[in-house]
């Protein structure tokens, strides 16, 4: 028997034993809250977030608008996808690429914003 009056193995006498278990808390003594873990208001959520009244333009995960490839952008610029790629995009055609040999992907509302800038720079409709 050891000191504390618990019962040590005759092989682990000269080892050095572990305190953890004597110290150890009890879940009452580590602050764990009283508050209930869930959702605190189940019945609301789906119909407030995001809040109702936002429309899809001004929410921020719509900043950048639909994701479009590079046909459905030929198609709204009204042009191949071999002008998009050789002249638009040298141009300064905000775009991304997946890879760095991958398909690029395009988000329409900054698609829109650079036809709308290259009009004004132009001297176009939209000064």
């Amino acid at each position: 028997m050891s000191g504390n009056g618990r019962v040590v193995p005759e092989a682990l006498t000269g080892q050095i034993m572990s305190a953890f278990a004597e110290r150890a808390k009890s879940a009452e003594n580590l602050s764990v809250s009283d508050v209930p873990l869930g959702q605190r208001c189940p019945h609301h959520c789906p119909e407030q977030c995001p809040h109702p009244r936002a429309s899809s333009a001004q929410a921020p995960d719509n900043a950048l608008g639909a994701p479009m490839t590079i046909r459905q952008v030929s198609q709204l610029l009204g042009c191949s996808e071999w002008t998009i790629r050789q002249q638009y995009l040298p141009k300064g055609l905000p775009h991304f690429r997946l890879s760095p040999r991958g398909k690029l992907l395009f988000f329409h509302n900054q698609i829109v914003r650079w036809v709308l800038d290259r009009q004004r720079q132009k001297g176009g409709i939209y000064k």
